[in-house]
């Protein structure tokens, strides 16, 4: 997996549904601020419309981010393009839109990597007319299979997506009940995964010592106090996604100044 601009440090700064923390989340709003304020990566989330097209949003529902009621899969793209994803978070963000897939796409191929990941109400088990397969044909449309990481807490999605084209990287989003108390590395091993995400909390001292023995690349959310993240890059992790990807920024910046 290759990264824009590249990341010489091993690190990977990543905005969590973009620059969260300052404007309404995955928005293109969102994203462009991440890029600006130095993101490496950009995280977002991906459902289907009722016309089967990957629309970026993070709740299965559209109550809290939009000015909609009610199940994203039961809109068409049209009647979702309708409403403001914007004026929940402030006057001043009202006219966002709840972008497409494809429009992220463009807008980050050339300029920043993308973590995608497949929201688990969205999955099932067909996959070759389903989320996974619509998502990776715009991947691919767009040229942008080594700078995207699709992840999701749904392991099936990282099995389709393994089936659908081997060499696109997967990380599993670690989710207690399908783990069955193995280790990432194991887990990664089981899915043929390529990397590992999980909360800071649950990156134990022995999950670092379990990933770092197997050479498997690991990011931690959402972290936004500093502290906190000096203590992640510290124990080892690849890289954190934070709705302040300006903090991490300047965080890992210090960091390194004083290695």
């Amino acid at each position: 997996m290759k990264l824009y601009p590249g990341s010489e440090d091993n690190f990977v700064i990543i905005g969590h549904r973009g620059a969260s923390a300052y404007y309404p989340e995955n928005t293109l709003a969102a994203f462009r601020a991440a890029y600006e304020m130095g993101a490496e990566m950009i995280e977002l989330d991906i459902l289907l419309s009722k016309d089967g097209v990957p629309v970026v949003i993070h709740d299965e529902t559209l109550d809290r981010t939009t000015n909609g009621t009610g199940l994203v899969a039961d809109y068409t793209l049209t009647e979702l393009r309708k409403l403001d994803a914007g004026l929940w978070f402030g006057r001043e963000h009202a006219g966002e839109h709840i972008p497409t897939l494809e429009e992220v796409l463009q807008f980050a191929k050339g300029k920043i990597a993308l973590n995608i990941e497949i929201k688990t109400e969205a999955v099932t088990d067909e996959y070759l007319d389903g989320i996974e397969k619509k998502a990776l044909n715009l991947v691919k449309k767009y040229e942008m299979e080594d700078y995207v990481l699709f992840s999701s807490f749904d392991y099936r999605a990282i099995s389709h997506l393994k089936q659908l084209d081997v060499d696109i990287s997967a990380a599993l989003l670690y989710e207690k009940k399908q783990s069955t108390r193995r280790l990432p590395s194991e887990l990664v091993e089981d899915y043929t995964a390529d990397a590992f995400n999980c909360s800071r909390r649950q990156y134990t001292k022995r999950w670092a010592e379990d990933t770092q023995r197997h050479n498997i690349p690991v990011f931690v959310y959402t972290v936004n106090k500093e502290r906190q993240m000096e203590k992640m890059i510290k124990r080892g992790v690849s890289g954190i996604f934070s709705d302040k990807p300006d903090v991490l920024k300047r965080v890992v910046d210090n960091m390194w100044k004083t290695k």
